[in-house]
C-alpha cells in the first residue's frame, strides 16, 4: 500500500463569504496541488471540502497521513461522527449536524475507500511548510470562486 502525505486547508473571506480550499499531496518525490472554491460558504465547509477533495484524488487505497489545522474536521471525523450517526445526524443537543451532507461524503471516503488514514492536527499559520502550502493554495480557490460571479 502506497504511503501518501496530505496537507489540507480551507479559507474564507468573511464567514460566510467567498471561500477556498487547498490540498498538497506528496508521494515519494511526486507531489500534486489541488484547489477550488465557492462563492457563499463558510470556513468549516472549506476545511471539510479540502479533505474530501484530497481523498477523492487518490486512485487506489493508500496509507495516508493527513495533516490539517482544523480541529472541527479532525475531531468530527475521529470522535463526534459516531454519535451523530447513532442519533440520525443530530448533535448531543438534538440539533441537526451542521454540514451533514459533507460529513456523510467524508465518512464514506474515509471508511469505505480502503484507505488507512492517520489524522494529524497541526497549528495553522505557525510555519509548518505543508500547512503553509495548503493555505497558500486555498487563496487561489477564493479567487477562482470570485471570478465566477
Amino acid at each position: 500500500m502506497n504511503h501518501v502525505e496530505i496537507y489540507t486547508d480551507g479559507a474564507c473571506k468573511g464567514n460566510p463569504g467567498p471561500g477556498g480550499w487547498g490540498v498538497w499531496l506528496k508521494h515519494g518525490h511526486t507531489d500534486k496541488e489541488l484547489f477550488g472554491g465557492e462563492l457563499n460558504t463558510t470556513n468549516n465547509r472549506m476545511e471539510l471540502t479540502a479533505v474530501i477533495e484530497a481523498l477523492r484524488a487518490l486512485q487506489h487505497p493508500c496509507q495516508v497521513t493527513l495533516y490539517l489545522d482544523s480541529e472541527y474536521v479532525r475531531k468530527g471525523i475521529t470522535e463526534w461522527i459516531h454519535g451523530w450517526k447513532v442519533r440520525g445526524w443530530r448533535t448531543a443537543a438534538k440539533e441537526p449536524v451542521k454540514n451533514a451532507e459533507l460529513w456523510q461524503v467524508l465518512d464514506a471516503l474515509a471508511s469505505s475507500a480502503g484507505h488507512q488514514i492517520t489524522w494529524r492536527w497541526v497549528k495553522g499559520h505557525s510555519g509548518d511548510p505543508g500547512n503553509e502550502r495548503a493555505d497558500m493554495l486555498a487563496n487561489p480557490g477564493v479567487e477562482q470562486a470570485l471570478a465566477r460571479r
